[in-house]
Order: structure tokens, then sequence, then C-alpha cells
């Protein structure tokens, strides 16, 4: 078996390979890396940027959509007082013309079947009879009225003045051969809140219309 050789530590230290030049000046390294952090500023800037604007905008379409809420809301709201206050106001002008219409029945409770007889026998020409229905608290003061009238018209028939139970004071019917006249208080109250009824409904579906547009 041979012997190992022996290290007799003969390496000559004294000639190392020298240490290897660098290839990229360092002042070009130093412009690098600082073109690199502002590039990188630049852009978190710009991010940045970008970022509030994108927050600015859902902010500002947030804020516009709540505002445009609470517009209709507040629309909506106005149109319902403005309809409110006009179905009042027709309300009351109705109430008030009621009620000076019975004040009215009871001062004068003639003058109504008077103004209805005075129209009528103007066109009676020829016509045999006329027969007046009305309240038998009236019936004398209707009977001199529709006489008085006569001597100034074209109706020359027989006149019948009957008190009728049934007739409210104010009302009264006028009848002959082929016609007749009706003054019903009742049925021209019921007619007025028809038309206020229709009034409301126009006006409330016009304010609907313009709501919608």
């Amino acid at each position: 078996m041979a012997n190992p050789a022996r290290f007799t530590f003969d390496l000559d230290l004294q000639h190392r390979p020298a240490k290897p030049e660098a290839t990229v000046p360092e002042d070009l390294v130093g412009h690098l890396v600082r073109q690199a952090r502002d590039e990188a500023y630049a852009e978190g800037v710009a991010a940045g940027e970008r970022n509030a604007t994108a927050i600015a905008a859902q902010t500002l379409a947030a804020a516009a959509g709540t505002l445009a809420t609470r517009t209709a809301e507040m629309s909506a709201a106005l149109d319902d007082a403005t309809q409110a206050s006009r179905r009042e106001a027709v309300e009351l002008a109705a109430s008030i013309a009621r009620k000076l219409a019975v004040h009215l029945l009871a001062r004068q409770p003639t003058a109504e079947l008077e103004a209805l007889i005075a129209e009528c026998m103007q066109s009676l020409e020829g016509v045999p009879h006329l027969v007046i229905r009305c309240n038998p608290s009236i019936a004398d003061a209707i009977r001199e009225t529709a006489t008085a009238h006569m001597a100034t018209s074209g109706f020359s028939g027989r006149l019948i003045v009957m008190g009728d139970p049934d007739q409210r004071l104010g009302d009264g019917r006028l009848e002959w051969v082929d016609g007749g006249l009706v003054r019903d208080i009742n049925a021209i109250s019921r007619e007025i809140d028809k038309r206020i009824s229709s009034y409301l409904a126009a006006a409330n579906g016009a304010a609907s219309q313009e709501t919608e547009q």
C-alpha cells in the first residue's frame, strides 16, 4: 500500500488573481437607480390620482342619486300638498255656496220657482193648461206670481197650482201636455258635487302627467 503524499505548503500566495474591475460605471448605476425611483414615485402619484378620481366620481354619483331621490320626494310631496290645497279650496267654496243657498231660500223661498215660471211661460202659447206643483207653504204666492205672468206672456190656458208636501221649499215642477220643467235642489247639489269630483280628478291627472314627464 502506497503512502499518501504529504502537503508541504509550497503554494505561492504572493501571486493571487487581481480583483475583477466593475463593468458598469458607478455614476450610471446611480442614475439608473434615481430614474427607477422617480418613475416609481410618478407611477405611485398617478395611481393615487386615479384612485382619488374614481372615489370622487363614485361619491359624486352617490350624492347625485341621493339628490335626485330627495328631489323626487319633495316634488311628490309638493304635488300632494298642492292637490290637497286645491281640493280643500274647492270643497270650502262648495260648502259656502250651499250655506248661502240655504239662507237665500229661507229669505226668498219663491225666487227660484218665479224665475222658472217667467222663463217657460214665454213659450207656452197655445198650451191648454199648466200645472205647478210646489211646497204648500208657498202655493198662494206662486199662484199670484203665475197669474201676473200670464198677463204678459203667451200663455192663456188654464193655470193649476197644487200644494205638494213632497216638494221641498224652493223645489217645484211645471207640467203641461207635452213637456215640463223640474227644480230640484238636491239634484242640482248632486250635479255640482259630480262636477267638482270631475274637476279634481282631471287636475290630479294633469299633475301626475307633469310629474312623469
